[in-house]
């Protein structure tokens, strides 16, 4: 850190993204990616015209992709923004309703972005903290002076909140934004989007790294009434307005096409999902409800940090975070059967070493 540095950013706890290994193979479960490729459609568009086309900028309104999007969802292009990963629009929400002192409420186990942007900012965040059983206590959100910020469901853990209960916590708090993070949405929830013509407050976001498999393009959105959006586009066009690049936009646009691949998809890691669940309950593993592609467990005697260490030296890779509430616990992404069989495995040794 050099001299210059801004003694605010100089004091900034970062967010640590997951390992992306280099020079060893590992079966990788650390980040929840898809263990599919993306819809065959992406690969058959990013063709030579397509990179040719590279030589020029992108759409700054990314116009075929809402409106692919639009149709998806049911709505009107005015309603859907395209932002560089879900990232960057979790990151314009937060400096349009919470920057400059303002409050922001989310969970005290959550997606760590959430913290870092709030401090990044100079929000006044608050961690609300989850039951014993790690599930979001709804009702603590009722009536807050601030932004309202959650996973649905909720990562680490998988937690799911149903439509009725963020309905009631929408209208609780009509004067502020309600963001609701659905990056894993499609493993078994039902997204709330539909609920946006009703409530001017609801923000909603969603990415392309986790059921689409493009995690490598950068692809997420923003879905929200139009005056909502308005203030997430002003930020966008003062940072950069081509942020979501030709290729993402493209790719976009065929992976919403392909609506069965990507509902056969999310079907096959759900029945992952349920099948390694049972698996490590019979183990003696305690785990966790999860509507997401990830579990999140914790094994009998160890801490968080030697499953995590003995996985790791067999070979597989897992998410460990090391904070008071989840030490003793790691999140698995649910890859392949392959994938998760060599991890029952690996998880065996290490309960038996």
């Amino acid at each position: 850190m050099s001299r210059f540095i801004n003694q605010h950013l100089a004091k900034l706890a970062p967010y640590v993204p997951g390992e992306q290994p280099t020079g060893r193979t590992f079966v990788k479960l650390n980040t929840n990616e898809s263990p599919f490729p993306p819809a065959p459609g992406v690969a058959k568009a990013l063709n030579r015209e397509c990179i040719e086309r590279m030589r020029l900028y992108p759409d700054p309104n990314c116009t075929r992709l809402r409106e692919a999007a639009a149709d998806y969802y049911g709505l009107s292009q005015d309603e859907v923004l395209t932002t560089n990963g879900s990232d960057e629009a979790l990151f314009f929400a937060f400096q349009a309703y919470a920057s400059g002192g303002r409050s922001v409420y989310y969970p005290d186990v959550t997606y760590g972005f959430y913290k870092v942007y709030a401090s990044l900012l100079g929000a006044k965040g608050t961690a609300i903290p989850l039951n014993d059983a790690y599930e979001i206590q709804w009702k603590d959100y009722f009536d807050r002076d601030g932004m309202i910020v959650f996973a649905n469901p909720n990562a680490p853990t998988g937690h799911y909140i149903n439509h009725e209960r963020i309905k009631r916590i929408l209208a609780a708090s009509p004067d502020q934004v309600v963001l609701v993070d659905e990056a894993y949405i499609d493993y078994g929830g039902a997204s709330v989007i539909p609920l946006i013509k009703q409530y001017d407050n609801l923000l909603v976001v969603q990415t392309f790294s986790k059921s689409r498999a493009l995690a490598g393009l950068r692809l997420g959105f923003a879905f929200g009434q139009q005056p909502l959006l308005e203030d997430l586009k002003r930020i966008q066009n003062s940072i950069n307005p081509y942020s979501v690049n030709g290729l993402a936009q493209v790719a976009g646009i065929k992976s919403l096409e392909d609506r069965r691949y990507h509902a056969e998809c999310c079907s096959a890691i759900v029945h992952t999902r349920e099948r390694t669940a049972q698996a490590l309950t019979k183990m003696g593993v305690r785990v966790l409800p999860s509507m997401a592609n990830f579990l999140m467990i914790s094994a009998p005697g160890l801490s968080g940090r030697q499953v995590y260490q003995g996985l790791y030296e067999r070979g597989v890779l897992v998410r460990h975070f090391d904070a008071p509430r989840t030490r003793d616990w790691v999140r698995v992404t649910i890859g392949s059967e392959k994938d998760m069989d060599a991890f029952l495995a690996a998880l065996t040794e290490v309960l038996a070493a």
